[in-house]
């Protein structure tokens, strides 16, 4: 398990974003998750490919774009352009939903697919041999700072044995009210990719609540959860 910690700008001041990087980058952030919003898809509307292009400038780690759009196939181009390293779209959204994960592939980009809380696992039956990631919402996507759902750890343990029985190693991410005292559970459901926003930049120190997310995120790892028996 390769455990990766994804600070989520969501919850950033927009007006030092440059800086609030840097502050999670010297907390060992190995990405930096975008959230893209439409006010269509999701009742909320943030970023677009300029400030991607512009993080692409400053970041030092990769940019992981999540699109919580409509017709995302008609933007991934111009994403990828700007920076993206991964791209996800919705399940819910993407009727031709091999044809855009095999698009964003195409454009050298990792493509995932995401699931909304009410989503089943089972809906990604048809593209778990395609997808290099599987996004898990464990709130209702639109606005940072939710509760998170408590059955999201299922769904992360269904997820997670639906890639291995096509025999896909694709890692989990998880997004939604993600912090400290979640993080091992959902870690040791099998979830390898940690999306924090408000947990680590609602905070006064942004680099010191990265570490700690992933301090607590590594309690679920398998040789912690081995140590502890």
């Amino acid at each position: 398990m390769t455990l990766r910690i994804a600070p989520s700008i969501l919850s950033a001041d927009f007006g030092r974003l440059a800086e609030d990087i840097a502050r999670v980058e010297r907390g060992g952030a190995d990405l930096l998750h975008i959230d893209v919003m439409d006010g269509r898809f999701v009742p909320n509307i943030t970023v677009g490919v300029p400030i991607v292009r512009a993080l692409h400038r400053v970041a030092k780690v990769p940019l992981d774009v999540h699109l919580m759009i409509l017709e995302p196939e008609r933007h991934i181009e111009a994403f990828a352009d700007a920076g993206a390293s991964m791209m996800s779209v919705h399940v819910e959204v993407s009727p031709h939903l091999h044809r855009t994960l095999e698009a964003i592939k195409a454009l050298g980009a990792q493509a995932g697919a995401v699931l909304n809380p009410s989503t089943p696992a089972a809906m990604l039956g048809p593209v778990a041999h395609l997808v290099d990631f599987v996004l898990v919402m464990s709130v209702n996507p639109g606005f940072s700072g939710q509760a998170y759902i408590p059955e999201s750890a299922s769904k992360v343990r269904a997820v997670r044995d639906l890639l291995d029985e096509a025999g896909s190693n694709a890692p989990v991410e998880i997004d939604g009210g993600i912090q400290p005292g979640n993080a091992a559970e959902v870690v040791a459901a099998g979830a390898e990719i940690l999306v924090a926003a408000s947990a680590i930049y609602g905070t006064d120190d942004p680099t010191a609540a990265t570490l700690q997310l992933r301090d607590a995120a590594l309690a679920g790892t398998p040789t912690a959860l081995r140590e502890s028996r």
